[in-house]
């Protein structure tokens, strides 16, 4: 047996516990007492036994005549005695004999009564044996089971190499294609995989080749494994799935071992389908990170490295994987004739959250009056599984209310649930139910009053989450790239609480509360000046992405500019943050009635919808504007 085979055998026997053993010990140990209490003549039951006749009573009654019949027995020293009154079911009378009974034997001989010797002995010995035999067999069964742990023990030990992968010869996933939605592009390049499983001829006679792999990119919760399943399901071919991290063990070769057997099954059902989920946990990128790098995971890559294109082809086998980190995979394994195809999951534009929301919306109760595009219009940014979470949380507060259908009032409860987590109480009126009112206005009057900031959706004092008030801002149109007066805009909106702090209560009364808010525009800030080239220091990427030294990267990064650079870039951040800072100080100072108004209102009701913000907004300045014309038309 190798020591990889005694290794699990010891650790299968350790893994008995002590406990197990004390009660095994105690089982047996009951069991062979069983002979001792259960063997002997029951002194109990003797004592039970009333003795109706003494030795000379008998003797009288078989002189006159009384008895009927006498059983003796030599080894009990005991006679069962039959009378002649004594009905037919009565038990016989027992009497205790002497040593030497001569006188009653004689006695019965002269009055002619049927008596026989009879003997216990047999019936003791199959009593005996029955009792030997009640505590052998369980220790035998014992034994058994015991033998048979340590058999399965050393089976195990040489099983760990076979692979886990779950096979299907037809996989019934239940998803087709037309169950998938909002990843058209992605859905017409795995349309090819299934004709390049069902109807290979049609390549092949043209002297295309057939992709080898697939790889799968793109964030969380964007349909990866679902459009796995949706191939597995329409090209009706037999399916192995599989998790990257099931390929490796503590045991450096287990890996490596499961990839050649997977490959070897795959190869007796080709053509076939194999789907890996989440390959980073065996692909990552081979190397001398911190400490070296791990032989049990680069030995199982080389083995899949070389099964995907290595000397033996895999005619008939395509491997399906899915990653959200591809950045961390070795570029061994992206390579053409490995995996031949990368295709993007990303997260769905409008067309594609809608379709999204009406596939999900199959087997709920919406209320005619919800309008799923309006619902697909306020969630950008949302993948499937999102939109997939935030239906579900709209039908269970549905159920939670007792209402029948889904409304308007729990999709929008749902959305605030899904981006800012559970509602909290309520704040109480008091000085800083109103700080938090000055701050989050803040953001929204500043987000207003500049032309280059998404509209305000929603402006509220009902904590969520973390936050004890929310500014919620939407943009109007997919943003796919951001210019620089878009970016100061956000910087300047981000500061409006702050700086309605500052104008309302003074620098000394400044709370934490914008801590979040300045670490976000500081790294706003700094990727406008280092990465975007959008500062004085010119059109210059001067930082690269961080690199994961625990992911094979160098040991340390290197800075790729001067000190003297690191101080200008210091000082254009501060730049961009303090005149943004300044310019949010300005608008609200200028518009401090319809700040205070907004804040009386905020306070009041609590949440104000970002339509009825905006047009309140309209109104005052319409105000404003009109008292500004009159006091200019008073000649001084």
């Amino acid at each position: 047996m190798t020591n990889f085979g005694k290794k699990a055998l010891m650790k299968q026997r350790s893994s008995v516990s002590p406990k197990r053993v004390a009660w095994t010990g105690a089982l047996a140990a009951g069991l062979i007492m069983l002979p001792a209490l259960f063997g002997g003549t029951p002194a109990l039951a003797q004592k039970s036994e009333r003795e109706s006749l003494t030795y000379g009573e008998l003797i009288q009654k078989t002189d006159k005549g009384e008895v009927k019949k006498v059983e003796l027995d030599e080894v009990e020293q005991v006679a069962r005695v039959y009378l002649a009154d004594q009905k037919a079911d009565t038990p016989p009378v027992q009497v205790r004999l002497l040593e030497q009974n001569s006188e009653l034997i004689n006695k019965l001989k002269e009055k002619n009564v049927d008596f026989a010797e009879v003997s216990s002995a047999n019936s003791r010995a199959a009593v005996g044996l029955l009792i030997n035999l009640m505590w052998i067999l369980p220790l035998v069964a014992l034994m058994l089971l015991f033998l048979r742990r340590s058999t399965n023990a050393s089976s195990q030990a040489m099983n760990f190499g076979k692979s886990r992968a779950r096979f299907q010869m037809e996989a019934k996933t239940g998803v087709k294609f037309e169950d998938v939605a909002g990843v058209e592009e992605a859905k017409e390049d795995l349309q090819e995989v299934v004709t390049f499983l069902k109807q290979p001829e049609r390549f092949t006679a043209v002297g295309a080749r057939i992709p080898k792999g697939v790889l799968l990119i793109g964030p969380p919760g964007t349909g990866k494994t679902l459009l796995a399943k949706a191939i597995a399901g329409e090209a009706g071919v037999p399916f192995f799935s599989i998790s990257g991290s099931e390929f490796v063990e503590m045991f450096v070769g287990v890996g490596a071992s499961r990839v050649r057997d997977l490959f070897k099954k795959a190869k007796e059902n080709a053509p076939c389908l194999i789907f890996i989920d989440e390959i980073d946990a065996v692909g990552r990128q081979r190397g001398a990170g911190i400490g070296g790098g791990n032989d049990e995971r680069e030995q199982t890559l080389n083995q899949l490295l070389t099964e995907m294109d290595g000397f033996e082809g895999n005619t008939g086998i395509i491997i399906i994987a899915a990653t959200n980190r591809p950045d961390v995979l070795d570029t061994a394994l992206l390579r053409p004739g490995r995996f031949d195809r990368q295709v993007i999951v990303d997260a769905p534009d409008y067309k594609g959250r809608l379709e999204i929301l009406q596939v999900h919306a199959r087997n709920k109760k919406i209320d005619p009056s919800v309008s799923l595009d309006a619902i697909a219009r306020r969630t950008p940014g949302f993948t499937g599984a999102d939109l997939a979470n935030l239906l579900n949380e709209a039908a269970i507060l549905t159920a939670r209310r007792r209402k029948e259908a889904v409304t308007l009032l729990e999709i929008d409860a749902a959305i605030d649930r899904v981006v800012a987590g559970m509602e909290g109480t309520a704040l109480v009126d008091s000085k800083s139910k109103r700080l938090i009112a000055y701050h989050e206005v803040g953001h929204a009057l500043v987000g207003t009053f500049l032309k280059d900031h998404d509209p305000v959706q929603k402006v509220t004092l009902i904590p969520r989450g973390q936050a004890l008030g929310l500014t919620w801002f939407t943009p109007n149109e997919e943003q796919g790239l951001i210019s620089r007066s878009q970016l100061k805009a956000r910087i300047t909106a981000t500061l409006g609480g702050r700086a309605a702090e500052e104008i309302v209560f003074g620098k000394p009364e400044v709370t934490t509360g914008a801590g979040n808010d300045l670490q976000h525009v500081t790294s706003m800030a700094r990727q406008m000046v280092t990465k975007f080239g959008m500062s004085e220091l010119g059109p210059l990427s001067l930082e690269n992405q961080s690199s994961e030294v625990f992911l094979g990267r160098d040991w340390m990064n290197k800075s790729e500019y001067s000190e003297e650079i690191a101080a200008r870039i210091d000082s254009q951040v501060r730049e961009i943050v303090n005149n943004c800072y300044t310019k949010a100080k300005e608008i609200l100072e200028e518009h401090r009635i319809i700040l205070e108004r907004l804040v009386d209102l905020l306070a009041e009701q609590e949440t104000i919808e970002g339509d009825v913000f905006r047009k309140i907004v309209a109104d005052n300045v319409v105000v404003v504007d009109q008292v500004v014309d009159q006091k200019l038309a008073v000649p001084h």
